[in-house]
């Protein structure tokens, strides 16, 4: 077997810049997650309506996501993350003013821009991260998706320690919002250009205008872009199940990031301190889990592991919401936490492994995963309505028991199907370069 290629410096800014700013990404979705209670009481609002407020997140989520994929098949993965960071800040700017003032349609048009802020750029991270990792022959993904777990252990140390000495929630997240334009910029400059681009199909209305890219070195052939590009990819059944695994994987870590501070606060009648330690715990565990389970897929490969992941995530909701122990539920966070860590890293690799158009199907994956991530929870807000937070949380054991059973769509698919020809892309090659 031959070695991993040895990493030059111009790889190793690439890599570090997208680590670090998927650490103040998600140290600044902690920031918010952490203070929900607090902005919760400061707007006065119902659970229901509360709901209605994070919908902001969604729209502008799911407006970014959407965009993303063609804008980088366009520009190239460094246009799209730096809108996404200038959004990022934008939104975070209001969130703070909205929450300063007690007004909900602040609050609501602020999560909508940073949503949009965070769907731009986590689309085009996992294009950019699955380039590092053809670039470098080992898996970079799961650690990546671990730096954002990590900036979320971060945020709710720091969100805990904020709302334990009731620090004004406006001036927080205007200090998260100039961390996170720092990180920002360095990142922008570390970037190399081109990085996803593809030649566009001229016959596909929605691309008129597009950025052609430059022949690929092996002569790869044209992509399509615009909507029938995306849509082409799903005729793919093997990339359908990929995408049902990773809806249910993200919805489950997206649950838990709407909601656990509320769940345990409402649901358990813990204090808001004690929330925000439990939403603490969620992402160490995340963290521990996607910073430690290379070996992991490397011993029994992606399908075991996410099988067993999700059944231990399932364990662990299932302890959340039949427990009465409020003591017994913040430690089940643990297993809910390990449990869904490496669901969406290894499923975004596995949509893009040994086969042509990679960039198109990580993309379409990604968007899949988002729509659960981000559409999917503040939904659970309107149910829990009807039937209270905790049993609302039974759609989340649901989805968690159907992954379980599609996994072997995890399996890499059998040799001369489509696979990519060998070799390592330089650093920076657009991705017809390797694909």
């Amino acid at each position: 077997m031959k070695n991993p290629p040895v990493m030059d410096a111009t790889t190793r800014r690439w890599r570090a810049a997208l680590f670090i700013f998927m650490l103040a990404t998600g140290v600044s979705m902690a920031s918010w997650v952490a203070r929900t209670p607090a902005v919760r009481d400061a707007l006065d609002v119902t659970t229901g309506s509360m709901g209605l407020v994070l919908f902001g997140l969604s729209v502008g989520s799911m407006a970014g996501v959407l965009a993303s994929g063609g804008l980088v098949r366009r520009r190239g993965g460094r246009q799209v993350i730096a809108a996404g960071a200038g959004l990022l800040v934008a939104g975070l700017l209001v969130i703070a003013g909205g929450a300063a003032l007690e007004v909900s349609a602040g609050v609501f048009c602020g999560l909508a821009l940073f949503g949009a802020g965070m769907g731009l750029a986590e689309v085009a991270f996992n294009i950019e991260g699955a380039a590092v990792e053809r670039t470098l022959g080992r898996p970079v993904l799961p650690v990546l998706h671990g730096c954002f777990s990590l900036g979320t252990v971060v945020g709710a140390l720091l969100g805990m320690g904020l709302t334990a000495v009731r620090f004004p929630v406006g001036w927080h997240l205007a200090a998260v919002a100039v961390a996170v334009a720092a990180a920002g910029v360095w990142t922008v400059r570390a970037v190399p250009a081109g990085t996803g681009q593809e030649e566009a199909d001229p016959e596909d209305p929605a691309d008129s205008g597009a950025v052609s890219a430059a022949g690929s070195e092996g002569g790869g052939g044209r992509h399509p872009d615009g909507i029938r590009g995306q849509l082409a990819v799903w005729q793919d059944r093997r990339l359908v199940l990929i995408g049902l695994i990773v809806l249910a994987m993200a919805f489950a870590e997206g649950s838990a990031n709407d909601w656990l501070p509320l769940l345990m606060v409402d649901g358990h009648g813990t204090s808001a301190t004690a929330g925000s330690l439990t939403f603490m715990l969620f992402a160490v565990a995340m963290t521990t889990g996607r910073f430690t389970g290379g070996p992991l897929l490397v011993r029994y490969g992606p399908a075991a592991v996410v099988r067993a992941s999700a059944l231990v995530a399932a364990a662990g909701v299932a302890l959340v919401v039949f427990s009465d122990d409020a003591l017994l539920a913040g430690a089940a966070v643990v297993l809910w936490g390990l449990g869904a860590s490496l669901g969406f890293p290894v499923t975004i690799s596995a949509a893009g492994e040994g086969v042509r158009n990679a960039s198109a199907r990580v993309a379409a994956v990604s968007t899949a995963g988002y729509a659960a991530f981000l559409v999917g929870p503040p939904s659970l807000g309107f149910l829990a309505d009807h039937v209270g937070l905790r049993n609302a949380m039974v759609v989340v054991l649901v989805l968690l028991g159907g992954a379980a059973l599609i996994t072997r769509a995890l399996r890499t698919p059998p040799s001369g199907a489509g696979e990519e020809p060998p070799g390592a892309p330089a650093p920076g090659a657009r991705q017809s370069d390797l694909v």
